[in-house]
């Protein structure tokens, strides 16, 4: 990434509505593929239902995916959706709103996301839970991948 001056950086949605809007989803079931507040979620699909509900329609299509893509070989899938849609920002710091992309396996592809509630917490679904905000831990921290931001709608 570029380094771009900060008043130079595209308009990001405010990051206390986006953590509304992720927060809405606590609770909801785990479901892979799925993206239907109350019915069920995987973490991108918490992150696609905050864009639908703060920005509106999709912007592209999603491809099914099987729940092992990334052990099967997958390229930046996620990553290179998150960098066509959002804005991304330096991984340094962590901030209310963010969407926050983690490698699972250090050597593997960026396949977990959540919404950061804070600069230690996030809003994330994940496989056996129902979508839930807890703190980032240590090991989660170190698998950050990319930051990125909702444009302004």
């Amino acid at each position: 990434m570029s380094e771009i001056p900060d008043e130079e950086w595209p308009a990001t949605l405010d990051g206390d509505r986006v953590v509304a809007a992720a927060r809405g989803w606590i609770g909801t079931p785990y479901r892979h593929q799925a993206s239907l507040i109350g019915a069920g979620a995987d973490c991108l699909g918490v992150v696609r239902g905050v864009w639908r509900e703060l920005i509106g329609p999709e912007p592209e299509p999603l491809a099914p995916y099987a729940r092992s893509w990334a052990e099967d070989g997958g390229a930046e899938m996620l990553l290179a959706a998150a960098r066509r849609r959002l804005v991304e920002l330096p991984p340094d710091a962590v901030t209310p709103g963010d969407v926050l992309l983690f490698r699972v396996r250090r050597d593997g592809p960026a396949r977990h996301a959540g919404v950061a509630t804070g600069p230690a917490a996030m809003v994330h679904a994940y496989d056996g839970h129902a979508v839930a905000e807890t703190p980032i831990p240590d090991v989660w921290r170190r698998r950050l991948v990319a930051r990125f931001r909702f444009p302004a709608a």
